[in-house]
């Protein structure tokens, strides 16, 4: 199947990780994002026909709002499930050349000085920078700040993506405090919106 595969200037600025502990469906989330944005699939313990199941599922709802869907996985197993392109962890770093020969957009996770050189070597479009913040999803890490993210965004080359403790408040004012155009990737601030309104109507319910 052809995937739909927006040129490296078109990767969104706003990112969806997904995350099993999610309170809320994958689906939901992605339903709340604005058009064009991203979502990175990852889910990784699932079977690997469940797994495709909920990539095309995304894919779908994706386009109607022009998201772009990356699978976190390996260049072939994305371009043959229909991704727009893939999150390519440093483990398979040696697989960079065979997603730019795929047209996948391609993108890597960075966290220090080593793997930002690595990202840039490899051409990568999008470089997840991380953690900015102290994150639930990384419990007592250290976070980068914002001096030591902004070298590591700039040394990394690609589109910078901020994630670790991200909301949308946060990644405004990251951007008025530099002259880099960053985007921003979640997984909490996704989920914690539904989350309390469920909480809500659930205080709110009058007993029967």
């Amino acid at each position: 199947m052809r995937a739909r595969h927006p040129p490296p200037s078109k990767v969104p600025g706003v990112w969806l990780f997904s995350d099993e502990r999610a309170r809320t469906g994958l689906r939901k989330l992605a339903a709340r994002l604005p058009p064009g944005s991203g979502i990175v699939l990852r889910h990784d313990s699932r079977p690997p026909g469940a797994r495709w199941r909920l990539l095309r599922r995304l894919m779908r709802l994706g386009r109607a709002r022009r998201l772009t869907v990356l699978l976190a996985g390996t260049p072939a197993i994305a371009r043959r499930w229909g991704a727009d392109g893939v999150y390519l962890r440093q483990r398979d770093l040696h697989q960079a050349r065979r997603a730019q020969a795929l047209g996948l957009i391609l993108t890597l996770p960075v966290h220090d000085a080593r793997e930002a050189r690595r990202a840039r070597r490899a051409g990568a479009h999008a470089a997840f920078v991380s953690p900015l913040h102290p994150t639930r999803s990384h419990p007592g890490a250290p976070a980068l700040g914002r001096a030591a993210w902004l070298r590591l965004a700039r040394l990394a080359g690609g589109q910078p993506i901020a994630l670790g403790g991200m909301t949308r408040a946060r990644a405004r004012r990251l951007n008025r405090a530099s002259s880099i155009a960053a985007g921003w990737a979640a997984i909490d601030a996704w989920d914690e919106k539904p989350a309390k309104r469920r909480l809500r109507q659930k205080r709110n319910a009058v007993p029967t």
